[in-house]
């Protein structure tokens, strides 16, 4: 039987979450890059110079030679496009801005060829539209767990060994490609808000059933990124796990996460942006250790003078939820005790 050639925003993803189907993007790589819907692939019918060029026609000259000049680029690179689509060995959604020509193009020179192949209608724009729905209705139902702790308590690490485990963790950090922290995209590729907010929505639509959540206690912005207040509002009203680990173990953590031997100039920019909020001896001498490469005497400074003393502070925000304090000797105990705590309040619930 012949499938429909389009399909909605909804029914997308329950095909996409059933592992029915791949999620194609047939814009540009530099549209692909600013926005797409999460877990799509780009397979592009036009490079960013050859867009460029045909909405340049379109705009300046005409309609007509906009086209003419599309279906000449189309054709020359036509055998290389299909045989992109034929080693996918899936059923395909494929989609555009808006659900228009390109896509259109593509699933009917997939079709001729005998590709299964859909439409999303409304493209990118009508996900974006349903990502905003989704979002001001969002409400967090599992019960949650916020990992908090000084810098380098390990909590992301943490995090994702929890989620190895197949304990449900949410990644804030990961989706948002940022730490949280005036460093905290040293070596990561920060995403934009619009990616953070697909990203979110779909993580959470799979999540929401799960009979508790873990996630790390982050402050309202991450980089650029704004949290929603459905985040924040969970966050003060769940129970706070406190991980304390030893100031060496700290620093450690933090040579492995960050790695700043390998971004010696991205950690010298990032400390330009608060050596003015230390003492002024504390910071040169922060500097100069930055800048002769000492990075563990560097880091054990700034958690002692910046960090850890701003922590306390924020401590203060968690006065009135439950705390649990969990006191270990590195990640793999904390994460140990973690899990064994994490165990007897789900067996109690």
């Amino acid at each position: 039987m012949k499938m429909a050639q389009e399909v909605k925003v909804k029914e997308m993803l329950e095909v996409v979450q059933g592992s029915q189907a791949v999620l194609v993007d047939v814009r540009s790589p530099a549209e692909f890059a600013e926005m797409t819907i999460p877990g799509s692939i780009n397979i592009p019918i036009f490079d960013n110079e050859e867009r460029a060029e045909v909405g340049t026609l379109y705009k300046q000259v005409s309609v007509e030679e906009a086209k003419d000049r599309a279906l000449e680029i189309v054709s020359a690179k036509l055998p290389g496009f299909i045989r992109s689509f034929q080693k996918l060995g899936a059923p395909i959604i494929v989609f555009c801005w808006r659900g228009g020509m390109r896509s259109k193009t593509t699933v009917t020179l997939l079709e001729l060829m005998g590709i299964r192949a859909r439409r999303l209608q409304g493209g990118v724009k009508a996900h974006r539209r349903w990502v905003i729905e989704q979002l001001e209705r969002l409400e967090i139902r599992p019960d949650s767990f916020i990992l908090n702790g000084g810098t380098g308590s390990g909590k992301t690490a943490i995090l994702r060994k929890l989620k190895e485990s197949r304990i449900p963790t949410l990644d804030l950090e990961g989706l948002a490609g940022h730490r949280g922290s005036i460093f905290g995209q040293i070596g990561l590729q920060p995403t934009n808000q619009k990616m953070f907010e697909a990203a979110l929505v779909h993580e959470m639509l799979n999540l929401q059933e799960a009979s508790y959540l873990v996630f790390e206690a982050e402050s309202k912005r991450m980089g650029k990124i704004l949290l929603p207040e459905s985040i924040m509002n969970k966050k003060r009203e769940s129970t706070h796990i406190f991980i304390e680990l030893p100031l060496e173990v700290r620093v450690q953590n933090i040579l492995n996460e960050y790695k700043p031997a390998e971004h010696h100039q991205a950690c010298i920019e990032a400390f330009e942006k608060i050596k003015r909020r230390l003492h002024t001896p504390v910071a040169a001498e922060i500097q100069e250790l930055l800048d002769n490469k000492d990075y563990a005497l560097a880091i054990q400074l700034l958690l002692e003078h910046y960090y850890d003393p701003r922590y306390l502070h924020s401590e203060k925000e968690y006065e009135l939820c439950r705390k649990v304090t969990i006191q270990a000797e590195n990640i793999e105990d904390a994460v140990r005790q973690l899990y064994a705590f994490l165990e007897k309040q789900y067996v109690e619930m």
